[in-house]
């Protein structure tokens, strides 16, 4: 889990105390992902983030992988009320009834995204305008454009997808740069921007 960046490289407040946070924020926290299947999966880990530490998540990221087949959603939009009681059993995962149920519920809407010809990562880069914001100033939680987004996720079947999970997952997934002015990582990401 060692980062390939030395420590004493200026970073987010949040990603410079742990080394697994620290580790995260390097190679992963904000870099633009556009390919569907992964922007899902992390908007579902984002959903069990929800009133937990983003440690927690990543401490149980694999077990929840596993759990959930590795977030494919067309594998978890069959798991049947045998599976949730699986889940809910399953010490290595959050065991949340209602984020299981939700992941599961949210396959079902990716899927009927897709089936309609919309693939969800083209989808939330054109709400965007296709290339990512370049955040300055105070970081909100939520803001108007993940109200936006939350309330379009919700019409089309998707639960747990709130505006603060959807402006923290556009921060993960680099549709918005939040990357603290002095970040080493703010520049590195504007680019693959």
């Amino acid at each position: 889990m060692n980062s390939e960046f030395p420590d004493d490289l200026p970073r987010c407040p949040w990603g410079d105390n742990d080394p697994m946070m620290r580790d995260y924020h390097d190679r992963e926290w904000g870099k633009p992902v556009r390919d569907s299947r992964a922007l899902w999966e992390k908007l579902m880990l984002d959903g069990f983030q929800a009133g937990l530490s983003w440690r927690i998540v990543l401490k149980k990221r694999d077990a929840l992988r596993q759990a959930f087949y590795h977030f494919d959603p067309q594998k978890v939009a069959e798991f049947t009320e045998e599976d949730i009681e699986r889940l809910v059993n399953d010490a290595a995962i959050i065991r949340s009834r209602s984020k299981i149920t939700a992941v599961i519920k949210n396959a079902r809407a990716y899927l009927a995204m897709q089936a309609s010809g919309e693939e969800f990562g083209e989808w939330i880069w054109a709400q965007i305008g296709g290339k990512a914001i370049q955040h300055t100033g105070p970081v909100p939680t939520k803001d108007a454009l993940s109200e936006r987004i939350s309330k379009d996720l919700k019409k089309r079947g998707f639960t747990f997808v709130g505006p603060t999970i959807v402006y923290a997952w556009m921060e993960a997934t680099g549709l918005i740069n939040t990357h603290h002015p002095d970040c080493f990582r703010r520049a590195q990401v504007a680019e693959d921007a």
